[in-house]
């Protein structure tokens, strides 16, 4: 199909970017993978379960409603169940590439004058003994499990790792049923109280989990860590531990907590794949954009997480500038964003930024990895690979997957970059990827053939 602007991701910065470009004349394709619009974040159960009170597992249940509503009044192509895997310039424009439906084998293609990446990140974790045992999920997985299918990934839970995300899946998990055997965070109050200031915005929001969380009676464990995941077939406990004012495990402080289901996440990071592809300039780890939330490259912008981790309040500001931004500049007029869009950009972005600094992951985690732990999942390569990679001369991610195949399969890196990366001694950095996602062959070869043809 043809379209003006292609929105790529239909979670909060996507939606609010179709609506705001679409409300100023343009024609949007709104492109997702998920089977309905709404993201992780506004996640909905399938229509066939029956959920009979859904807005019990939504925070801000009414932004959604508001985007929702406007999103079926809008002059707007939902293209759903399209995976995109790279979007390539031509001439008059782009083509975005994708795969239709579950098995991601048939292409569809959307040619577009213009592109707008909301691609949103997904989940860091980081890898300690025990941790590819069924029963450990990421915390984003097994709050997608309770939104999207109405169902809990155990009985007894521990909910462990650092970030705000943890407070959602704990309350929501003691919401449906499950007994929270504790919520095991990282990061101490003293390192929030540091940003107090930037995070006053957040404290009716902190109070109100807080609340249930006294509610359900789930125990928190700050300025702890999970050392291991103990079971033969499935999870059956976890050893946790204090942390030191060095960030180093406490000797001495161990003890095991008994349970089904281990959700542990440690943050998130930016979708970078497509807006690198199309050589996008990239700000650390999130794409850089300027003031109208463009790209370097003439015709790509760029809203919500893929810029940088900022929550859902961020993403529709960002959003809502980006759509305005790309509208007025493909019908050759000045951008005239909301004002309290531009205002809560600010405000949110201050936020993020504290909230990054206050909840990192503790500095020394990668030491308590030994040497069979799995550090690369599709592969099976484990610490004590990556570490005699390094012994031989690896100095970087690429020489170690070069070395050991860390990185080379399904996930691409994504789930062990990290983790590599750590135990590298280096910060992570981006990797490069030619396509977002696995391709079938039959799908490149039919592209090339029909190429050559035209």
């Amino acid at each position: 199909m043809r379209t003006d602007l292609a929105v790529i991701g239909a979670g909060p910065a996507g939606l609010a970017a179709a609506l705001a470009a679409s409300a100023r004349g343009v024609r949007v394709a709104l492109v997702d993978a998920a089977p309905g619009p709404g993201g992780q974040f506004y996640r909905q159960p399938a229509a066939g379960l029956g959920a009979t009170r859904p807005e019990a597992l939504h925070h801000r249940r009414r932004t959604w409603e508001r985007l929702r509503d406007g999103l079926a009044a809008a002059a707007v192509d939902i293209l759903t169940e399209h995976h995109v895997w790279c979007a390539e310039p031509v001439s008059g424009g782009f083509t975005v590439h994708a795969l239709l439906g579950p098995g991601q084998e048939e292409p569809a293609e959307v040619h577009a004058r213009a592109l707008l990446l909301a691609t949103g990140g997904h989940e860091t974790v980081l890898p300690f003994p025990g941790w590819t045992l069924p029963g450990v999920v990421t915390a984003g997985g097994a709050q997608a499990m309770l939104k999207g299918g109405l169902v809990v990934p155990g009985g007894r839970a521990v909910v462990a790792g650092t970030g705000p995300l943890l407070l959602p899946v704990a309350t929501g998990l003691a919401a449906a049923g499950v007994e929270v055997a504790a919520l095991v965070e990282s990061t101490g109050p003293g390192r929030l109280a540091r940003h107090a200031r930037a995070l006053a915005g957040k404290v009716p929001e902190g109070a109100g989990y807080a609340a249930r969380l006294l509610r359900h009676r789930v125990p928190v464990l700050t300025r702890h860590t999970v050392v291991a995941a103990h079971g033969e077939d499935r999870l059956t406990g976890v050893t946790i531990a204090a942390l030191g004012p060095d960030d180093r495990v406490r000797p001495g402080t161990e003890r095991r907590l008994d349970c089904d289901t281990l959700a542990v996440g440690h943050g998130m990071v930016p979708h970078t794949d497509l807006a690198g592809a199309l050589g996008c300039r990239l700000d650390g780890l999130g794409v850089a954009v300027d003031a109208e939330q463009r790209t370097d490259v003439p015709g790509v912008w760029a809203a919500g997480e893929t810029t940088g981790i900022g929550g859902a309040a961020l993403a529709l500001a960002e959003g809502h500038i980006a759509g305005s931004s790309a509208a007025a500049r493909l019908r050759g007029t000045d951008p005239a964003p909301a004002p309290a869009a531009l205002k809560s950009r600010a405000r949110q972005r201050s936020s993020a930024a504290a909230l990054d600094t206050a909840w990192a992951p503790p500095a020394h985690w990668a030491e308590q990895l030994t040497g069979d732990t799995v550090i690369c999942r599709c592969e099976e390569v484990t610490a004590g690979d990556v570490r005699g990679a390094l012994d031989l001369g690896a100095g970087d991610e690429r020489t170690v997957k070069l070395l050991t195949r860390a990185g080379m399969g399904w996930c691409q890196g994504r789930m062990c970059h990290t983790a590599v990366a750590a135990l590298a001694g280096r910060r992570p950095t981006p990797p490069g990827r030619p396509f977002a996602r696995p391709v079938p062959l039959g799908v490149l070869a039919r592209q090339h053939t029909e190429k050559g043809q035209s």
